[in-house]
């Protein structure tokens, strides 16, 4: 059966350079111009992915997406520019539903090679996802009472009193698991948790700041030099990758680096977790691999478990994309492969 895409861009344009990506797939193409347009066509026809754009007359991008995965849950792709304000709207509609984004820096760059090529990748994997993962997401408010309580409580030592530490890489589909890891810890949580989720610079940014605010523990982007700190949560900034140094002190900090070398992804899930096995024993390190496209974090999970570590990949039942995951499987890179919420009790359970 011919699969069906949506393309909603109020741009005749960009919907004419989206057609010319997404028709290399064999694909049904479908256009709205604007989001109420969009609701009306997915809610009375089937589609495999939509791709959504934000700021549209009459109805916009993320009050699309909130009455499609009510009515009719599909895959959508929202289709972002690289600035904060869209950063934001776009986290939204991923909270209501969204899968992934595709970042749009211009309108005459969306037909781009690399772009292209990022576009009909993501759609062609959107297109596979079982319609029993699509579900309208709940926004968790703040707790500000726990964030409150959790500033009063006395900070765990500094860097040289590290114990264990979590290393936690995901891509599409993601950023919901991340949000529940950042909310399900506890208080007294001793460990740093380092967070390497595939986002360009201004969306980690406030994807951190988001996740600060629903967790009782600091959450921070990471910088050059930031001291890493039992029980606090580290998000790697985009465009650079999270690594690891010993201080003279005995202080551990973190590097960024600014050289993409072999890694697709800038910051990569294989260099976070390859970079704190030159610092830390592998019997004290927790490696977790959630749902992604590719295979950034397969290699550097098989390191891990060498050495000592305990590795977790998310498994195909409740993976969006049994991607990174599988691959890290298969090649024996985890120590167990668990449904997310049984990720989530391992991590957050840690003693």
């Amino acid at each position: 059966m011919v699969k069906k895409v949506l393309i909603v861009d109020d741009s005749a344009l960009v919907r004419r350079q989206l057609t010319e990506i997404i028709q290399t797939l064999n694909f049904e193409i479908d256009i709205a111009k604007n989001g109420k347009e969009a609701v009306e066509k997915a809610t009375s026809t089937q589609y495999d992915v939509i791709t959504m754009d934000i700021n549209m007359p009459v109805m916009d991008g993320i009050e699309a997406v909130k009455k499609i995965m009510r009515i009719k849950p599909t895959a959508i792709l929202m289709i972002s520019s690289l600035t904060i304000q869209d950063a934001e709207i776009t986290m939204k509609a991923m909270d209501a539903g969204a899968i992934d984004y595709i970042t749009k820096p211009g309108t005459m760059n969306v037909g781009k090679a690399k772009n292209a090529q990022d576009i009909v990748e993501l759609v062609k994997c959107l297109s596979s996802i079982p319609k029993r993962r699509l579900q309208r997401k709940v926004n968790k408010s703040v707790n500000r009472e726990r964030k409150v309580v959790a500033q009063s409580v006395e900070q765990i030592g500094d860097s040289r009193d590290i114990q264990k530490v979590v290393l936690i890489g995901s891509s599409t589909g993601g950023p919901g698991l991340i949000e529940q890891i950042c909310a399900g810890v506890p208080i007294n949580y001793k460990y740093p948790i380092c967070i390497v989720q595939h986002m360009p610079e201004k969306f980690t940014k406030v994807f951190s700041q988001r996740l600060n605010d629903s967790s009782v523990l600091d959450v921070h982007e990471t910088t050059h030099d930031m001291e890493l700190l039992p029980g606090n949560i580290y998000v790697a900034r985009g465009g650079v990758h999270m690594n690891f140094a010993k201080k003279t002190s005995g202080k551990i900090v973190i590097r960024e680096d600014k050289e993409k070398g072999d890694n697709f992804f800038q910051p990569s899930v294989n260099d976070m977790m390859s970079s704190a096995l030159n610092i830390f024993d592998g019997e004290n390190l927790i490696g977790v691999l959630l749902t992604g496209i590719g295979d950034d974090g397969a290699d550097s999970m098989v390191k891990l478990k060498k050495a000592g570590a305990y590795t977790l990949g998310e498994s195909e039942e409740s993976a969006t994309v049994y991607g990174m995951p599988r691959v890290a499987f298969e090649k024996g890179g985890v120590s167990e492969q668990l449904n997310f919420s049984d990720i989530l009790k391992k991590i957050v359970t840690l003693k």
